[in-house]
Parts: structure tokens; C-alpha cells; sequence
């Protein structure tokens, strides 16, 4: 961005503005997308002048989300709901359940509208019922899990998968943990959440300030949280043998680093759990 003129924020600019970066857009651009204005790209390019491998970790949080989605899918898993489900890309959760399994079921959800009417328009060609797009706030997430196209979707009976990357990092404490609360209370038994958190690994406090006022311009506030945090998100539920990882450690398919190897600039941290069972 210029230093020159000060980019307006999406309260001057409205929630839509073209002019105002959008998180969502910005995270299109750094995964090579086109859904994108000139001020998302000024802004993702303001990214990776302090972070110079960010497109290499937003890549390696999207390859976890197609990893993690297949894994459960290939364990038999159905149905699926997509928090924050952000801009379609290149292998959504969709495409990579019906290649497993043409008959899974896949709820998309999201709280921008821009999002949400890009998802209906790839979605209309799906068989009706299969593959869904909502227009809901996550927060408000017994709203949500009443929105009629989450009730008809879904089979309670059946395990359902919540995928959350990329998500909670921009939701305050105290919501974080009713959302998972929530959650917890409403999935069916043998049911899996899948969470992906920017972790800011040993970022200066002058690097997390500058990513931090990115985002903010675009309306948007990065909660940082250490691995400590992040795992305690996942309490009911039982971590998978890789516990909450960097996730290009999460059951890789290229290359691994190893933990002394770690990006200074900080990365995405996830993991993959299946509720716990009540005591």
C-alpha cells in the first residue's frame, strides 16, 4: 500500500466497497485466485512484505483443508459444514467429498454476501439438496444451526464434520468458545471438527502490529493466540495422533519440516479431532 494516501476503511467505504480490502479477497489473491480489486491485491502485497512466505503458508493451510476433508471422507464421513467458508477456490470441501463420495452432503456458510453469492452461483449446477450455500453469521451460531438449509441438510443420526480454517482467529474469546460450546452440544456422536489458526510464531511485536493493521483495514481484527490457546479450542473433543501442528505437519504429502526448521515469520497451526464421548 502507499504510504501516501491512507486506504479507507470499510466503515468510510461501506461493508462492500470494491476500494476496501476484504479478508476473504485478500486470502483469493495470496491462493492465486481472480476474485479480487486492486485493493486486495495492495493489500496481500502489503502481507508479504512483512510476511515473504505468506502465499507459501496460505497454500499449505488450503492443502491441509483438501488433506483433512479426504481423510474423513475415506473414514466414512458424509456431511460436512464449512464455517467461514471464504470465496470459492480451486478444490472446495464439495469437490473433494464427491470424488470419495458423489452422495455426500456439504453445507457452505458465510457471513459475506459477496461470498455467498459467488458460492451460489459455482453451486447451482449441484444436484439440489447436496451441496448448499448459507448467508449467516457464525457468531450467531444457534441461528445458524436453525437456518433451514442446515436442518434439511443434515442427517443427525450420521456424523457431521464442522470445518473451521482459517476462522477463529478472527472472532474474540469469549464467542470463540460459545461457537465451540455450541457446536459441541449439537454434533452427533462420532462427529469431527477441523481447525486452522494463524499462529504468530516468533513474529516481533513490530511484525504482528503491521500484519494486524492490514487486516484492520478491511474491518477485520486478528485475535493472536499461542499453540497453547489453540489446542485448548479442541476440549471435548479428541485430537487426532498429530495433535495441533503446524499444518504442513499435519499427514503431509510433500515435504515436512522438521520443528527446528520452522518459519520465523509465523505460520497456520491446526489439527483434526472427533468429539469426545460424554463421561
Amino acid at each position: 500500500m502507499s504510504n501516501d494516501v491512507p486506504a479507507p476503511t470499510a466503515a468510510e467505504g461501506g461493508a462492500y466497497n470494491p476500494a476496501v480490502p476484504n479478508a476473504a479477497r485478500i486470502y483469493d489473491y495470496l491462493l492465486g485466485g481472480k476474485d479480487n480489486f486492486p485493493a486486495d491485491r495492495a493489500a496481500a502485497e502489503g502481507l508479504v512484505k512483512i510476511v515473504p512466505d505468506m502465499r507459501q503458508r496460505t497454500r499449505e493451510n488450503r492443502d491441509f483443508l483438501i488433506r483433512a476433508v479426504r481423510h474423513l471422507a475415506d473414514s466414512g464421513v458424509r456431511q460436512f459444514l464449512d464455517l467461514g467458508s471464504g470465496l470459492p477456490t480451486g478444490e472446495n470441501v464439495h469437490e473433494v467429498v464427491h470424488r470419495i463420495a458423489p452422495d455426500g452432503r456439504v453445507v457452505y456458510v458465510d457471513s459475506d454476501e459477496i461470498a455467498v453469492v459467488h458460492g451460489r452461483a459455482l453451486l447451482a449446477r449441484h444436484p439440489e439438496g447436496l451441496v448448499r450455500m448459507v448467508h449467516a453469521d457464525v457468531c450467531d451460531t444457534d441461528a445458524m444451526l436453525a437456518h433451514p438449509d442446515v436442518v434439511e441438510s443434515f442427517d443427525r443420526s450420521q456424523p457431521v464434520a464442522v470445518v473451521m480454517v482459517a476462522l477463529l482467529h478472527f472472532i474474540p474469546e469469549p464467542q470463540v468458545r460459545h461457537i465451540l460450546d455450541t457446536l459441541r452440544a449439537w454434533l452427533p456422536p462420532g462427529s469431527h471438527v477441523v481447525i486452522t489458526h494463524a499462529a504468530p510464531g516468533q513474529m516481533s511485536p513490530e511484525e504482528q502490529r503491521k500484519v494486524l493493521a492490514v487486516y484492520e483495514r478491511a474491518n477485520m481484527r486478528i485475535h493472536a493466540r499461542s499453540i497453547e490457546q489453540i489446542t485448548a479450542m479442541f476440549d471435548g473433543f479428541r485430537l487426532t495422533g498429530e495433535g495441533v501442528v503446524p499444518v504442513s505437519h499435519w499427514r503431509p504429502d510433500g515435504h515436512l519440516y522438521h520443528l527446528d526448521e520452522l518459519p520465523r515469520s509465523g505460520y497456520f497451526a491446526g489439527g483434526v479431532a472427533q468429539l469426545a464421548p460424554l463421561p
